[in-house]
């Protein structure tokens, strides 16, 4: 027997990304952990009496958003390096704490930066954890900090080995390791899923590369990595291999393992038509892109191949926020004014992108991403008092262009309800920040960044 229908979630505009389409002065009906159904919520409302209410004739109601690509390894490391191309920054910032990376940084800087996803409506979260501790299976600790807060999430290594070809204990051995023990952790868990984790193309030996593809393949494992994010990068990788990146991952089998891969800015147009041939999915980062000066994802171009395409925020110490509502502005308005056409990108395409679009793309599309009878009780409350969400014309635009995180007032994932008006249920951010900030400290102390002029003073 199905379980009871025990919550309505109402409100004036229900935007449901799915077949049911866009619904006026209706409700989200919830039985436990799934969708029971959608519909107006007078007749929802005369057919469940005894369910709990929540919200109003106002508002908007939304799937949870997807965060298709971010790094939990840069929770601590954020407001630093603005003035750095990515081949700098990444030499400067990253690679000198990457060894230091405890997993107890990754479990409270996913804790911390989880509630910061959760107050943007943020319900599941593709994270790749990027790290080179010689002892510690530090991603691990992604997991446990997801679980706490009660997140899906989907979880990888993103391993490299160029950089530490020095240290013997940082062998292809202890790398794959790390994956098959990372794997095991999110299979014990309800939420967390596993994807195989290539950091990027050119940071991994053709060692690591080919042995990675391999066990993806054989495992039936997803895989995340980056792609063509800077120029840069399709330089080095010709004078390396005499192909690019792209090139590169499709000889090694990787695009074949079902492959979701950031950025996607510097592909030429053969390279599109094979990640559309693929399936190669293209996780949007307009925030990053813009900070580190990479360039412009061609949306447009990779949208009429048929190229799935997902949305990011990016990692901490390249965006510098976790906020997924400014990202859908963000996204939006680059293409815009890069294309100098107002008609680049929509609303109701960075929506799309940051629902169904990103559950898709991760696999989930099945179980979220969308309003739909049978799929998980993944979804958000906008309250139609706050200042992003009062005056509703166009629904879409208001969301991605007037809202914010101050309009995000309920969050549930599996039903379960994890912000409820606008205040957390359980891990509350004030208790946090003393631990972040000591942990933050070590990680910049021991990886001696200190030469950044915010660390100066």
């Amino acid at each position: 027997m199905s379980a009871p229908v025990n919550l309505l979630v109402r409100a004036g505009h229900v935007l449901t990304m799915g077949p049911a389409g866009d619904l006026r002065d209706a409700a989200v009906a919830v039985a436990a952990d799934t969708v029971a159904e959608v519909g107006p919520f007078e007749a929802l409302r005369a057919r469940y009496p005894a369910a709990e209410v929540v919200g109003d004739a106002h508002g908007i109601v939304i799937p949870g958003l997807v965060n298709a690509h971010t790094h939990m390894s840069e929770a601590l490391l954020p407001g630093m390096a603005e003035d750095l191309s990515i081949w700098v920054w990444g030499t400067r910032l990253l690679l000198p704490t990457m060894p230091h990376l405890t997993p107890e940084m990754a479990r409270v800087g996913t804790l911390f930066r989880g509630l910061e996803l959760i107050r943007s409506g943020v319900t599941t979260v593709n994270d790749m954890f990027c790290h080179a501790h010689p002892r510690e299976f530090s991603s691990l600790g992604v997991v446990d900090a997801l679980e706490e807060l009660g997140l899906r999430g989907v979880v990888c290594f993103g391993a490299e080995d160029m950089a530490w070809k020095a240290a013997p204990e940082f062998s292809v051995a202890r790398i794959l390791e790390e994956h098959h023990a990372l794997a095991e952790r999110a299979a014990a868990s309800k939420r967390v899923g596993f994807r195989m984790g290539l950091g990027t193309i050119l940071g991994q030996s053709d060692a690591l590369l080919v042995a990675s593809a391999e066990l993806a393949r054989a495992r039936g494992w997803g895989i995340h990595t980056h792609l063509a994010e800077v120029r840069e990068e399709k330089t080095e990788a010709q004078l390396r291999w005499g192909m690019s990146t792209v090139g590169r991952a499709e000889a090694a089998g990787v695009l074949a393992a079902g492959c979701v891969a950031g950025h996607g800015v510097w592909v030429s147009r053969a390279e599109m038509d094979l990640l559309a041939s693929t399936g190669t999915a293209i996780l949007y980062n307009p925030t990053a892109n813009m900070i580190l000066a990479s360039g412009v994802c061609p949306l447009g171009e990779l949208a009429s191949r048929g190229v799935p395409l997902a949305l990011g925020t990016d990692g901490m110490a390249s965006n510098d926020s976790q906020n997924m509502i400014e990202v859908l502005k963000i996204g939006a308005l680059l293409q815009k004014v890069h294309r100098q056409d107002p008609e680049a990108a929509n609303a109701r395409q960075m929506l799309e992108m940051a629902t169904l679009g990103g559950a898709r793309a991760l696999g989930l599309g099945a179980l979220t991403g969308s309003l739909e009878p049978g799929k998980r009780a993944d979804l958000v409350r906008l309250d139609g008092n706050s200042f992003g969400a009062a005056i509703v014309h166009d629904p879409y635009q208001q969301i991605v262009y007037g809202a914010g995180p101050e309009s995000v007032s309920d969050v549930w994932v599996d039903g379960r309800q994890l912000l409820r008006s606008g205040a957390f249920l359980g891990h509350q951010p004030a208790s946090l920040v003393p631990r972040v900030r000591e942990l933050a400290g070590e990680l910049a102390r021991s990886g001696r960044i200190k030469d950044f002029s915010c660390l100066a003073h």
